[in-house]
């Protein structure tokens, strides 16, 4: 039974089952700090900011305190149980310490510590970063279809605090932070079935999410997802949170009925609620242009995590700005000319780029930066046309390819998610241009909560396979098991770890998790 058929049971399910999916999900929470729900902070060497809920509404909004600097929250949400906190002026490369507390001075929890990014003029020696991708979906609870597409909470967050054992000075969540497709994709187990109905509610595409009762919805379906899953676990590590298609709460789907990209009124409206709520937006440098980020100098969609001298990354949303037109692109010109420009000139020693839409590898989906797709015979390739695919995405990604290697000192990486896949090649060459004066590392980071019907060999009945538009080859070839990804940079170069882990394995083997292969890619040497 493959995945479209097995998914069509989700209509059977019973408000019988969903009572016991609740009641295993409720379980799956985690303990509370104090009163407090969740916190996911993001840090560069100045400034942090904090997205946090409470268990119980606030009628005046609680304080952060940095080093005794008190900072006081903004609402969120309608009912005082969200708040954004932005703490601006603060000294680099410092370990902060915070507490939140009521307007009155009383603590909300237990103090914690964070430290601020090193300076972009700073020259540190070295720099972990954590990388992973779809983390969402409800919790399966007792769920019998559930259970075959997502793995536990518990087991997500067993994950999570694995990887943060590592130490990582940063994090990078790729996309999917959330499962509630509404019209496309998996719609029969999340949002548009019976047991989503029950946990969380129906929302209403024609009012907006926040101020109406779609705003319960958003707290019901993504809470346990998001607050249920972080906690209080990233609060000491500055993450970095990129938007995907299921974000937008669908698919990227396109037939006659339905093309989902790019996101209709409803949809970015819920991805901007959800990241109003649950987790920070990307603070934006001096070299992100004015029109892609908001007068408090917050990015939604573009961003980068900079680390001295030593690391650039360059974090951009594939689907928001998505035009499928036959000139189409993923990302609006004037972010293309900012990468662009940051690729090829940065003064960082190494620079990624970050996309929401993997490179190197394909699935055969609809939006991909490829024309790939199955054939009757069932091989990925072009024979068959991919149709409402657009050809400008593919010259889009060749160009920023191309801008990748430019710089002959540094090796070009791309730090992916999406695929619901680990793996580690190279790209040699694209359809128009010749890297093999310095080849093009990508990376599929690996997902936290996939099981068997959400990868791309259930879901669409082909594994992940590397385009038929590159040359390249594979160190790694796509492994379709939950896992992260560490990445250690220094001036010699960057050591990328992989881990993996499947349910067969057992919870209690994540607690002694170490990487099945460590690879190590020294900077290149220029000659003369």
């Amino acid at each position: 039974m493959n995945r479209r058929e097995f998914l069509q049971l989700g209509l059977q399910a019973s408000v019988a089952v969903a009572a016991g999916a609740c009641r295993g999900q409720e379980a799956a929470l985690p303990a509370a700090d104090g009163s407090i729900a969740h916190l996911l902070p993001t840090a560069d060497h100045r400034r942090l900011v904090l997205k946090a809920s409470f268990l119980e509404p606030h009628d005046q909004p609680p304080v952060l305190s940095v080093n005794g600097l008190r900072v006081p929250g903004r609402r969120s949400d309608s009912r005082g149980l969200f708040f954004a906190f932005d703490a601006d002026g603060l000294a680099a490369d410092t370990e902060h310490e915070l507490v939140l507390e009521t307007s009155a001075g009383r603590g909300l929890g237990e103090a914690w510590r964070l430290r601020t990014l090193p300076a972009p003029d700073a020259r540190p020696a070295r720099f972990r970063l954590l990388a992973y991708t779809c983390a969402g979906g409800p919790d399966p609870g007792l769920d019998p279809i559930l259970r075959r597409c997502l793995i536990p909470i518990r087991a997500r967050r067993r994950l999570l605090r694995r990887a943060l054992a590592f130490a990582p000075d940063a994090v990078i969540a790729n996309g999917d932070h959330v499962y509630w497709d509404l019209r496309s994709g998996a719609r029969l187990v999340t949002g548009g079935s019976p047991l989503a109905r029950f946990r969380g509610g129906v929302f209403d595409r024609a009012l907006p999410v926040l101020g109406t009762p779609n705003e319960d919805v958003v707290r019901g379906a993504f809470g346990p997802q998001l607050a249920g899953l972080y906690g209080t676990l990233f609060r000491g590590t500055p993450s970095f949170f990129l938007q995907d298609d299921h974000d937008y709460t669908e698919n990227d789907n396109a037939n006659q009925q339905l093309q989902t990209f790019p996101p209709d009124d409803f949809m970015l409206d819920v991805a901007r609620a959800t990241q109003r709520l649950y987790y920070p937006e990307l603070i934006a440098d001096a070299s992100l242009p004015a029109g892609l980020q908001r007068e408090d100098q917050l990015a939604e969609s573009f961003g980068t995590l900079r680390y001295g001298r030593l690391f650039e990354g360059l974090l951009f949303d594939c689907r928001r700005f998505l035009d499928a037109s036959e000139s189409g692109h993923f990302v609006p010109p004037e972010a293309e000319a900012w990468l662009t420009a940051r690729l090829r000139g940065s003064d960082a020693a190494h620079v990624a780029a970050v996309p929401s839409t993997p490179v190197m590898w394909s699935a055969g989906k609809w939006a991909e930066w490829y024309p790939d797709v199955l054939d009757q015979q069932g091989v990925l390739g072009t024979r068959r046309q991919k149709r409402y695919w657009s050809a400008g995405w593919l010259a889009q990604h060749d160009r920023l390819l191309v801008a990748a290697a430019a710089n002959p000192g540094r090796r070009p990486l791309f730090i992916q998610g999406d695929l619901h896949a680990i793996a580690l090649g190279e790209i040699r060459a694209t359809r128009s241009a010749s890297l093999a004066h310095n080849p093009a590392l990508a990376l599929l980071t690996g997902p936290v909560s996939s099981h068997d019907l959400f990868y791309p060999s259930s879901a669409r009945d082909q594994p992940a396979a590397v385009s038929s538009m590159l040359e390249a080859s594979e160190f790694v070839a796509p492994i379709e098991e939950n896992g992260f990804s560490l990445l250690d940079f220094d001036a010699s170069g960057v050591r990328i770890s992989l881990f993996r882990w499947k349910p067969d394995d057992g919870e209690a083997a994540i607690d002694d998790l170490e990487p099945f292969h460590v690879q190590d890619f020294p900077v290149p040497v220029v000659a003369g």
